[in-house]
């Protein structure tokens, strides 16, 4: 089984990302790396390398590779940083950016997730990972400023406690958008001033919490 995931995550990295022109060495080596499969529900095994966002309960799905290598990608990550992950989900991103930078700080709102993807990246000896629970959208204001920051959920707009928490020329990649339409927009500081860039089309899952999308759109969002 072991060599047929090997054999599907090679094809993934192949004719998913680097076929979109996808050519940071770094992103493509832990791609290549990390068993997505580990990360997925036992019902989606058959799909776990699929060019799909995937189903992972409560909700939340595991994003479709392409866009999780193109917002690392777009990070411009060197090794050095302690990056910010707003939203762990099923932890899959956090273990790539685990061998992307120095440090991660992953914050999760729904608890049970959190602790399923922190016995998971435990498991597989992904060790220079925090996660914390609780509501995203303000970051993690105590162990602030972040040299990278990635939104896993798209917020209506950019939330200023994260962009409060970005160090001077830090980068942030997320969603941005309603709850069926976004953009990815990639924020860098310089200084007290931001400079915000429109990439590409995307759909995720809404951000909620304070500075997110209200309580009162939880039961009609999309899973």
């Amino acid at each position: 089984m072991s060599s047929e995931f090997d054999s599907q995550r090679e094809q993934m990295v192949r004719d998913q990302v680097e076929a979109r022109h996808i050519s940071d060495p770094h992103v493509l080596q832990a791609m290549r790396s990390v068993p997505r499969h580990e990360f997925v529900r036992l019902d989606m095994l058959d799909h776990a390398y699929s060019d799909n966002a995937l189903p992972i309960g409560m909700e939340q799905t595991i994003s479709q590779p392409y866009i999780v290598a193109y917002m690392l990608e777009q990070l411009a990550l060197t090794g050095t940083e302690t990056v910010l992950e707003v939203g762990t989900g099923s932890g899959y991103q956090t273990a790539l950016l685990s061998l992307l930078v120095k440090e991660v700080i992953s914050i999760e709102r729904q608890q049970p997730l959190a602790e399923q993807a922190a016995q998971v990246l435990d498991r597989l000896g992904y060790d220079n990972i925090v996660i914390h629970a609780g509501d995203g959208s303000q970051g993690v204001r105590d162990m602030a400023p972040f040299d990278a920051i990635i939104v896993s959920a798209a917020a209506p707009s950019i939330p200023s406690m994260l962009m409060a928490q970005l160090a001077d020329g830090g980068r942030m990649i997320l969603p941005v958008g309603d709850r069926h339409h976004q953009y990815l927009e990639k924020v860098t500081r310089v200084g007290n001033s931001w400079h915000i860039e429109q990439l590409i089309s995307v759909v995720f899952v809404p951000l909620l919490g304070k500075q997110g999308f209200g309580h009162h759109e939880q039961k009609s969002e999309r899973g």
